[in-house]
């Protein structure tokens, strides 16, 4: 056992006797949470287990400290962090044990990585002498997340977790942020530290060097790219988001005059009442954005990585512009296009530093050309898809009418699929980080609960998940999250009993073969009633209003189920190898 503080040693010799208090030694699974104390975590995602035990025991004492939410499965714990870290800004803490505790994990791991969200999975493992046996409830977690992961380590020694955890904590969220994975062996969290503990947040690593501030010799080629350019485009990233640099952004913006789009994880960097705010980019980005693409004379890329979903065929992607890439991950300079004035560093630093480098400009004339593409895609698209006239409710519709309602300020958490799509054409995004979704992985069920940890990160912010009926039941059990925790997220199902997106594809591009795609779906409102969270169905227009007015006064979760057309398409739409300037409008 460990020494008690009170407890006192007495030490003999000439002097006289003095009483000496001994320091109390703990066992690694108090480290445990005293180093996620000390790293100002105050929330954590979890599922119980066997090799996780004692650290759920230690868990016991700190209960007025750390805030644990129980899920109902992993892969919840898992998105919840994500949606917690994207919306806060901090890193999103998963415990969880061995076996399937920690594979059902992954798939929330592997989303984190792509989207470059921060996370520190903490997993338990069978003892240290069992390793490699085949033991109950054992897998090589290590072995499976090294190619999803910044960073793993597996801790079978006590003393070694405060300072694993400080590194874990650094390296999740320095740089580019992404997850990292701590494996700690049963023994291990049992067993006494050796030593008094300390911990002791890292500031830096010798093998680990992000560059944040950008070389000035590429802040000056990239200047003078964009002084010279006559008709320049900004696409917004994600990195923007996370280098909080949305003020950076519009400063660099209203100086030099440029049009900007944003990526599917750039959206709401900018208000879309912004006079240079071009609207989106990407497979199901507005029109004017992806064909000027093929147009522009110069591409300024913030923190984003040229995803094949913005560029479409590579081979006839903006041959005719330079590219000036702003990236704090050196390793995605060059890997898709090649950049002619890279600039390596964070977004809001190097916008910051840009700015007294670039002319002031005026480029109105090129900003109308947008504008003569938006008046086409509002005459065929928008405006048919806001004033319907067919029986069904249309999902665009359902947005832009929660949209006006909210005020654009909500925080809107995308599930994948058309409803993702549609979600982000028709919200208007007035407010910062207002937009997550599943962006790089494409994970359906993500949003049930990535929105209830986004609440859990923003309790102030009104929280609203779009959903499709196939995605919902992806993560349904999280209903019991949810209700347990009585947090009011708001949740509206687009219900068109189908896979609609892959039915889309099917339809475009398989003859309308229609294979396995058609869903027979249950009473989503008796069983959202069942875990004791009020709800209610929607199928006429004339009720949508009311409806979305009764889900938004709710003080309490609410389940809206909406049904919409069972065969909408999303436009317009880049079919996947076609050229940006290509992009279908039907």
């Amino acid at each position: 056992m460990g020494f008690n503080e009170n407890q006192t040693a007495t030490i003999q010799g000439s002097e006289p006797v003095v009483s000496v208090a001994k320091p109390e030694l703990i066992n690694g699974s108090h480290a445990v949470i005293q180093s996620l104390i000390a790293e100002g975590v105050k929330t954590i995602f979890g599922y119980p287990g066997g090799a996780i035990m004692p650290v759920y025991d230690a868990i016991y004492d700190y209960q007025d400290q750390i805030n644990h939410i129980l899920v109902r499965h992993e892969q919840g714990a898992a998105h919840a962090a994500e949606g917690f870290a994207r919306i806060t800004g901090e890193v999103g803490v998963c415990l969880v044990t061995s076996g399937p505790g920690a594979t059902n994990l992954v798939t929330g791991i592997a989303d984190a990585i792509i989207d470059s969200t921060p996370m520190v999975c903490i997993i338990g493992q069978v003892a240290s002498h069992l390793l490699g046996t085949d033991a109950f409830q054992e897998t090589d977690v290590m072995g499976i997340t090294i190619p999803i992961t910044k960073w793993n380590y597996q801790v079978t020694n006590a003393d070694e977790i405060p300072e694993i955890i400080a590194k874990a904590f650094y390296i999740a969220k320095s740089g580019r942020p992404g997850p990292v994975l701590i494996d700690i062996t049963k023994d291990a969290q049992q067993k006494l530290m050796t030593k008094p503990f300390v911990h002791k947040k890292t500031e830096t690593l010798l093998s680990y060097h992000p560059r944040l501030a950008p070389k000035e010799e590429q802040l000056a080629a990239a200047a003078k790219l964009i002084n010279q350019a006559k008709r320049p485009f900004l696409f917004v990233g994600h990195g923007v988001q996370i280098a909080g640099a949305e003020q950076e952004l519009i400063r660099f913006i209203e100086k030099t005059d440029i049009p900007a789009a944003s990526t599917l994880l750039g959206l709401s960097s900018m208000s879309v009442d912004h006079p240079n705010y071009m609207g989106w980019l990407g497979m199901h980005g507005n029109y004017g954005t992806n064909v000027l693409t093929n147009q522009c004379d110069l591409i300024i890329a913030v923190g984003m990585r040229f995803d094949d979903r913005v560029t479409g065929d590579l081979s006839r992607y903006a041959k005719q512009a330079k590219v000036v890439h702003i990236e704090i991950d050196p390793a995605e300079i060059d890997k898709i296009v090649k950049a002619d004035a890279p600039v390596v560093g964070d977004a809001k630093i190097a916008l910051e530093q840009l700015l007294p480098l670039v002319n002031a400009n005026n480029h109105a004339a090129w900003i109308a050309e947008f504008k003569k593409y938006d008046a086409i895609e509002d005459e065929k698209i928008t405006q048919p898809e806001l004033a319907p006239t067919t029986e069904k409710i249309k999902m665009a519709e359902v947005i832009r009418t929660l949209s006006d309602k909210t005020k654009g300020e909500a925080v809107i958490v995308a599930d994948v699929g058309q409803h993702q799509m549609m979600a982000a054409r028709y919200y208007q995004f007035k407010k910062p980080s207002s937009y997550i979704t599943s962006g790089g992985l494409g994970t359906m069920g993500y949003a049930l609960p990535a929105s209830f940890g986004a609440k859990v990160g923003a309790p102030d912010r009104e929280v609203v998940a779009i959903i499709g009926d196939g995605c919902f039941q992806m993560t349904i059990q999280e209903l019991g999250t949810i209700a347990q925790s009585g947090l009011p997220v708001k949740i509206i199902i687009l219900n068109n009993n189908f896979l609609g997106m892959v039915r889309q594809w099917q339809q475009l591009f398989h003859q309308k073969r229609y294979s396995f795609v058609e869903l027979q779906n249950p009473d989503f409102i008796t069983i959202a009633k069942g875990f004791g969270i009020d709800g209610h169905t929607c199928a006429k227009r004339e009720d949508l209003h009311a409806s979305l007015d009764t889900m938004l006064a709710s003080d309490k979760p609410y389940l809206l189920e909406v049904l919409v057309e069972k065969e909408e398409n999303v436009f317009p739409m880049v079919p996947t190898g076609a050229c940006v300037a290509d992009i279908r409008l039907e």
